[in-house]
């Protein structure tokens, strides 16, 4: 037996499976009870990163599915909340900074189990350099805004500068993330705030642009526009399920910081449920007031105009917002910089559970001694990312771009694993009340069903040289090379490691194994 129990019971879960303290979710020495139910969701909220997920997205979502842009956000919403129920389930027996990795291990065994950690780790460090380089672009329109030279903007087009600044705010948030939660607490806290604030004032001033018609691209409200049947294509469904799956990812750092939160397991399982609804919320309204007062249509400022769909907020900034536009490149710049040292807790613990269960190297399970993070998983976390970006950034733009397009591939390949997870761990069981068939088995599968159909159009979709930036090896797509090519990576340096440490892969650190005995809450 290796969940966690309460005392009274744990003389009975010992009789029942006397070696289940010898092969169970086991402490790693990081500082606990820093982090509230409040500052757990803006951790969440910050690593889904609104301000920078809806500007890049925008324009892509508009282009594949046209009108019905809320309706698909709607619908990838429900995938998401689905798995952050298995995920909230998981946590509850086994709440361990190692999540999908721990989690698939004790459903599916080591291999299966290293596979999925490594999923979350390669879309975590590919996120990272993405972020690193939009709050260099971001960071530079901010001074040329400032300093009203246009010139300044240019400078992020230098390759050298552009990644030594890169490289700067790596190594910030790496700083931040080094001392702990308490300190990523605070500087979450302002950033997160100020990003609300100026989406908020950006939805109040779309709706009154919209309602004065002083812009001509306005269109009126339409409750079609929450209608998914009017999507004309399964590929056009399920490129915009890819673009919005995207935006709702993140919120699973709640669970990940699970060791280190007041009030018990059930804290980080509430945080990431209330995050996913909360972020769905603002997209929404996000959504409907960029629609009706952009409209999108291919002139102007409509969402359709291919010189707005990289950038949607920075071509709507200053024709919505006039002298305020700064603050939206601010609130985007804040928001990638908070999302940047916000997210890097995922894979540094990640790594770190890795490293304690002997998947990976030993030194990736220690803890700093004064700030009680895990020190060493947190500096290579950030050194891997931002060595991924300069490679990238000096190899080619094409190959970076194309890159974070491979994002989805690994998004949902361990989500969908860990929902798979969830419902073969509590097999036994899942028919034992009407909460657990739910709970356990049918939100899980279906979660993990829809996004599996995802990862599949994807690749297959991505197979075409035309899906992403062109660029193709003998014919095939760069976008799917780079996806697949990540997991083809992950499985040899697993067998690799298998070899290096041997214990692990034996079941001898994190075995495979099911609750055998129910404890109420």
């Amino acid at each position: 037996m290796t969940q966690t129990i309460r005392p009274s019971a744990r003389k009975a879960v010992e009789a029942h499976d006397p070696a289940g303290s010898e092969h169970g979710i086991t402490g790693k020495g990081l500082k606990t009870g820093q982090l509230g139910l409040l500052a757990v969701v803006v951790l969440g909220i910050s690593s889904v990163a609104p301000a920078y997920s809806l500007t890049s997205s925008l324009g892509p979502a508009v282009n594949a599915v046209g009108l019905q842009l809320p309706a698909i956000f709607i619908v990838a919403f429900i995938p998401m909340i689905l798995v952050a129920f298995a995920y909230r389930e998981l946590n509850a027996d086994s709440p361990d900074s190692g999540t999908s990795f721990t989690w698939t291990t004790k459903a599916f065994g080591p291999f299966i189990g290293w596979m999925g950690g490594w999923g979350l780790l390669a879309a975590n460090i590919i996120v990272l350099s993405n972020l690193a380089g939009v709050a260099v672009d971001f960071f530079y329109l901010f001074l040329a805004q400032v300093f009203g030279n246009p010139g300044l903007a240019d400078l992020t087009s230098n390759k050298p500068l552009n990644i030594a600044t890169c490289l700067t705010f790596v190594a910030l948030a790496v700083w931040v993330s080094y001392r702990g939660l308490h300190a990523t607490k605070l500087v979450q806290y302002a950033m997160v705030g100020f990003q609300v604030v100026v989406l908020g004032v950006f939805i109040v001033m779309s709706l009154t642009h919209a309602a004065s018609g002083d812009t001509s691209t306005a269109i009126a409200f339409s409750w079609d526009w929450f209608n998914p049947g009017k999507i004309s294509s399964f590929e056009q469904f399920a490129a915009g399920m890819s673009l919005a799956v995207f935006v709702y990812w993140g919120w699973d750092v709640c669970l990940t910081v699970n060791e280190e939160t007041k009030g018990g397991k059930g804290t980080a399982g509430k945080a990431g449920t209330t995050t996913a609804i909360a972020v769905l919320g603002l997209y929404i309204a996000v959504i409907v007031a960029t629609m009706m007062v952009a409209g999108i249509g291919g002139e102007g400022i409509g969402l359709n105009n291919p010189d707005n769909q990289s950038n949607v907020f920075a071509a709507l900034a200053s024709p919505v917002m006039g002298p305020l536009a700064i603050l939206m490149s601010l609130a985007v710049l804040a928001g990638t910089a908070s999302s940047l040292q916000s997210t890097m807790a995922s894979p540094a613990r990640s790594l770190l559970a890795m490293g304690h269960y002997g998947a990976l190297p030993h030194r990736f399970s220690t803890v700093s001694k004064r700030y009680g993070s895990p020190g060493f998983a947190t500096i290579m976390a950030g050194a891997i990312s931002g060595g991924f970006y300069a490679i990238m950034k000096v190899v080619s733009e094409n190959v970076l771009n194309d890159t974070i397009l491979a994002l989805g591939l690994m998004i949902c390949f361990y989500y969908a694993l860990t929902a798979f997870a969830c419902a073969w761990y509590f097999r036994h069981s899942v028919f034992s009340s009407v909460r657990n068939f739910f709970m356990r088995l049918l939100f899980p599968v279906i979660g993990g069903v829809v996004l599996t159909l995802v990862f599949i159009q994807t690749a297959v979709d991505s197979w075409s040289p035309s899906f992403g930036s062109g660029s193709e090896v003998f014919g095939v797509g760069l976008v799917f090379i780079i996806g697949v090519g990540i997991l083809v990576l992950g499985a040899v340096f697993m067998l690799i490691m298998a070899r290096v440490r041997p214990g692990f892969f034996r079941g001898e650190t994190l075995r495979k194994d099911t609750p055998a005995l129910v404890v109420p809450e």
